[in-house]
């Protein structure tokens, strides 16, 4: 099964979070993961917050980024999905960032797994929500 990946999901391959297990089962080698390239930057983020907040040293973020580099995904450049990201931005009132995997999930065929509650609910509201699944639905 193919399937867009985004950063609430892929944090808890490496981070204990709730959801973490469904989360890992993506790393299974039955899934095809896709991610559009903003994807690495978001979990940088992610890691760079922790660690401020004192919840994570040096050693566990080059850990974790090394585990990361070793995941096998398909990496989608996020220009080419930019307008019809923004257009589902404004249509779901949700960021551009959000709407970019969305936008890719669209594009590829494939269906957008996702930890954000928020945004999932946004999504599986609307006309798309066959696009979208929740990450303890896997």
């Amino acid at each position: 099964m193919r399937v867009v990946v985004d950063a609430s999901v892929a944090v808890k391959w490496y981070l204990e979070e709730d959801h973490a297990a469904p989360a890992r089962r993506l790393l299974d080698g039955t899934y095809e993961l896709i991610v559009p390239d903003l994807f690495f930057a978001e979990i940088g983020n992610v890691l760079w917050k922790r660690w401020r907040r004192g919840e994570l040293d040096d050693d566990i973020i080059a850990e974790t980024l090394a585990a990361l580099d070793r995941v096998p995904c398909e990496t989608r450049s996020a220009r080419p999905l930019l307008s019809g990201a923004m257009a589902l931005a404004t249509s779901l009132r949700r960021t551009v960032y959000d709407s970019l995997y969305l936008a890719l999930a669209i594009d590829t065929g494939a269906r957008l797994v996702t930890a954000d509650l928020r945004f999932h609910a946004s999504v599986a509201a609307s006309p798309l929500a066959g696009h979208i699944l929740w990450v303890e639905d896997l």
